[in-house]
This record gives C-alpha cells, structure tokens and sequence, in this order.
C-alpha cells in the first residue's frame, strides 16, 4: 500500500525546527553576521505559519494568498543557505540537507499555489446552468 505524502503543514513544521536548530548553532560562531543568521531564520520559520495561518482561511483567494507568501519565504529562505554556503560561512554538508528540503518545499508550494489561482472547474458551473433552465 503507498505511503501518503506528509501534510505541508507538518513538513513546514519538521523544517523550521531544523532552521530553528541552524540558528542556534550558526549564533554561537562569531565569523556569521547576526543580520544573515536572523534572515534564515525569520524566512524558514515563517513558511509553517503562513501555511498554519492558511487553514484558518475563509476564501480561496486568502488561502492562495497565504501559499504565496509561504513561497516567497521559502525562497528566501534558500536564497541565505545558498548565501551561507557559497561564503563559506557554514560547510556544505550543513546546508545541504536543508536547502534540498527548501527545494522541495518551492516545488511543492509552486504547483500548489498555481492550483488555487487557476480558475476553479467550469464544467460544474455549466451543469448547474442547464439543470435549472
């Protein structure tokens, strides 16, 4: 029997608790600018809880406009591991693991979000149309 894929919203979660672990371990190196480890961490964490804050939603619209945000912070949030990597602020075994789960998370959150903002199913529409003619 197939496995299920794990909800965003836990997956979102597993991630900003190894972004908040990241954190801790890059703010006790004193050759990482605070500013850096602040961004990562503001970015990482903060996919969860516009993905959290999605639930909550009462239209498609404000849910679409959540998965966006979640995205852009995703994004982000690759863009400063890559930064810390490619400065040779933190080793590439440090960064790897995360940034592939940043990329999947885009990936996810791309095909996700252009789900929502896509039309919704024309065919029911026209069904209902000529059920009440």
């Amino acid at each position: 029997m197939p496995t299920l894929p794990e909800p965003f919203e836990t997956r979102s979660f597993r991630f900003a608790c190894a972004i908040v672990r990241l954190y801790l371990d890059i703010s006790r190196k004193p050759n990482v600018p605070r500013h850096l480890a602040r961004q990562v961490l503001a970015a990482g964490t903060s996919i969860g809880a516009n993905l959290e804050e999605a639930r909550a939603c009462q239209s498609r619209r404000d849910i679409t406009a959540k998965f966006s945000i979640a995205l852009k912070e995703a994004r982000e949030t690759l863009y400063w591991l890559r930064l810390l990597q490619a400065t040779e602020l933190l080793p590439a075994d440090a960064v790897s693991t995360l940034a592939r789960e940043a990329n999947e998370l885009i990936a996810i959150l791309t095909v996700t979000r252009r789900r929502l903002a896509a039309p919704q199913d024309q065919g029911i529409r026209s069904t209902r149309r000529r059920t009440s003619e």
